[in-house]
């Protein structure tokens, strides 16, 4: 897997903080993968609005293609389980003030999973 190109579908670049490394900063390309959404007033609490949010399928996750692994926000990786391209970060890492400042690596989908374990076995 290491001959990979990442494309990262967030509007933050990923700065993957690799032990024993440099860290891996990948850019943000421009485009944001995101779960598409609809939102309901339901109610009110205290001056509060109580919304239900519905969502629904995943928008702007371009086809895969060989060798690419897009990055994405975990929310669309969990929407696109059986896409074995797409990966989110891991273990966010912040400073002392909270604010994340990278992650340890990539999760993969479960279709990832699948495949790479079928082909050690």
């Amino acid at each position: 897997m290491n001959e990979v190109t990442f494309v990262n579908l967030t509007p933050h670049s990923v700065n993957i903080m690799r032990a024993g490394a440099s860290n891996l900063i990948v850019p943000a390309s421009g485009t944001v993968a995101r779960v598409k959404s609809t939102s309901l007033k339901v109610n009110e609490a205290r001056s509060c609005d109580i919304i239900a949010i519905s969502y629904g399928e995943v928008e702007d996750l371009p086809a895969p293609v060989a060798g690419t692994v897009y990055i994405v926000s975990a929310m669309v990786a969990a929407r696109v389980q059986a896409r074995p391209d797409v990966m989110s970060p891991w273990g966010l890492q912040r400073d002392k003030d909270g604010v994340v400042i990278g992650c340890k690596g990539l999760v993969a989908t479960q279709a990832y999973y699948e495949v790479h374990h079928a082909q050690a076995n």
